[in-house]
């Protein structure tokens, strides 16, 4: 996890509010914990703290531009959608 503030709040909703553009299915896996990315508070429940490694999963006819999207969210410390 990148942002120095973990994934709380405002990055969690600036997440999903991202991923809920795509038709495709998404999921954040942390430790083996694996909550639905479309979900506010599915995403809240991992508590993902800076520097947490997490595994995105993304299935659909959108994969592949949801994941770009996705992953760049997280490189920009969720700067981008804000």
């Amino acid at each position: 996890m990148l942002n120095e503030e973990g994934l709380h709040a405002r990055p969690s909703a600036t997440l999903v509010k991202e991923a809920s553009k795509f038709d495709s299915d998404f999921y954040i896996d942390m430790r083996g914990y694996r909550v639905n990315g479309k979900s506010i508070l599915g995403v809240m429940t991992l508590a993902a703290e800076h520097g947490a490694e997490v595994e995105l999963i993304v299935d659909g006819s959108d994969e592949n531009e949801a994941m770009k999207t996705l992953v760049k969210l997280f490189e920009s410390r969720f700067e981008m959608a804000q």
